[in-house]
């Protein structure tokens, strides 16, 4: 989605309903947030909106980027709020052969999780088709890809093959160089 670079367009300023609407959605779609919110939107803080590229929406506040959404897909972190909170999302890992596929933006397919270096969840904490998860790369500290899944983790785990996830942002993309000043 964010494989070239990508300049943003107009910018507003967010409504505070809507923005606390915004909050409340973040809580909701990520519970281990929730005691981080008023450290990542303070609530006397103005957010902004900013359009991007095939209907993206990027929500920032002081030109730092938090979170985007596709049209009514649900809302997405930045990686670097992922990186400032990592314990508050859902990982899963790909072996060290599929970093570079993912880095210049491949599709994430399920070999690269069910290899000897990927790690899935373990029964606890099974991802469904449509949630938002947090990639790693076998070996490195930081996550490197988030998006929604298209498969389960329980699939990915039967079938070993197939499409996982199509678009995120990851490491190096578009919108991980846009500069917003």
């Amino acid at each position: 989605m964010f494989k070239k670079d990508i300049s943003a367009g107009a910018k507003s300023k967010v409504k505070s309903s809507v923005q606390r609407a915004i909050r409340t959605k973040i809580v909701e779609t990520y519970p281990l947030l929730a005691p981080h919110i008023d450290e990542i939107i303070p609530k006397k803080s103005q957010l902004d909106l900013l359009k991007l590229p095939d209907r993206v929406s990027l929500y920032a506040l002081d030109n730092t980027p938090l979170f985007w959404q596709h049209m009514d897909d649900p809302i997405i972190p930045h990686l670097r709020v992922i990186h400032q909170f990592p314990q508050c999302f859902p990982r899963i890992g790909i072996d060290r052969g599929a970093i570079r596929f993912v880095l210049s933006g491949a599709t994430l397919m399920a070999p690269g999780l069910t290899s000897a270096g990927g790690r899935l969840p373990d029964e606890g904490g099974q991802l469904k088709e449509g949630d938002i998860a947090v990639i790693e790369a076998e070996g490195k500290e930081e996550a490197c890809l988030v998006g929604q899944l298209r498969m389960g983790t329980e699939d990915i785990k039967e079938k070993k093959k197939g499409v996982v996830m199509d678009t995120g942002h990851y490491l190096g993309d578009g919108l991980w160089k846009l500069n917003i000043d």
